[in-house]
């Protein structure tokens, strides 16, 4: 199977919404990037238009998610790209990117960020029972 990954880089455009899918859970957020070029006939910067990407992220990555991002937080992400086109109620045909991320952090180009480890479940070792010798 063929399958496009990238690496965006951007700021979270909203608050993220969790919801139950099955017996997991799906982060959802979208997520703005801003090209910029250099003009050489302005002698500056210049933006571009800024491109809007859905990211969902599924079980402890949205929890993870959930807990560490806010609306405006710079971030890097990877994951699988998927293009969507439909049509609106107006008749305009309408192209989605989406996103389902496999990694994200915060862009500490932008900032500091402190990280929590989660602490793993501990599972009880399970001893095999020796049969009694009859003597």
């Amino acid at each position: 199977m063929n399958e496009t990954l990238i690496t965006l880089q951007g700021y979270v455009g909203g608050d993220v919404k969790v919801r139950a899918a099955g017996d997991s859970q799906v982060a959802t957020f979208r997520v703005g990037s801003t090209p910029r070029r250099y003009s050489k006939k302005d002698a500056g910067w210049v933006d571009g238009d800024t491109q809007w990407y859905s990211v969902s992220c599924w079980r402890a990555l949205g929890e993870h998610v959930e807990r560490s991002l806010r609306r405006g937080d710079p971030v890097v992400l990877h994951g699988r790209l998927t293009v969507q086109t439909w049509t609106n109620t107006a008749g305009l045909e309408v192209t989605t990117f989406e996103v389902e991320a496999v990694f994200v952090g915060h862009d500490l180009n932008r900032g500091t960020s402190a990280f929590t480890k989660t602490p793993r479940p501990v599972v009880p070792e399970q001893h095999e029972e020796v049969p009694a010798v009859a003597a």
